[in-house]
């Protein structure tokens, strides 16, 4: 997706998508046996035709992003019937719906240990080595 502004509609449907992923979600987690897990649907981005909606999850604990995710992607046509029925009085047509972890929250907090000094590259240049990008 390009850096365009994103139009009145393509807002409107991700804010009505978001409202109901949220909780069509964190049923699904619940009814499948994961209680205390977390789910958040922190944006989703609707493309310029309308047709693909990209869904970024926050999910807590973050080590089970991953199980989770994938049960997520193999359920996405039930959650997309599920979401359609939901909206059908305020969507005309169902976009398909795309699942990203948002891993944001994390990369914050990471950022905020090393500001709280809990990592000091100058007090521990080895440090450096595991940050660099290979």
């Amino acid at each position: 997706m390009s850096n365009v502004e994103e139009s009145q509609r393509q807002k409107k449907i991700g804010s009505v998508l978001q409202r109901d992923l949220v909780d069509v979600l964190q049923n699904a987690a619940t009814q499948g046996g994961m209680q205390g897990i977390l789910i958040s649907v922190s944006k989703v981005k609707v493309t310029v035709d309308l047709s693909v909606a990209r869904v970024y999850l926050s999910i807590f604990p973050s080590n089970k992003g991953a199980e989770l995710m994938e049960g997520i992607k193999s359920n996405a046509p039930l959650i997309k019937h599920e979401i359609a029925q939901r909206t059908k009085h305020q969507l005309r047509r169902m976009p398909k719906l795309e699942f990203f972890i948002d891993d944001s929250l994390e990369y914050m907090d990471q950022i905020n240990q090393s500001l709280k000094g809990k990592e000091n590259p100058i007090k521990d240049p080895s440090i450096l080595d595991k940050r660099k990008k290979s």
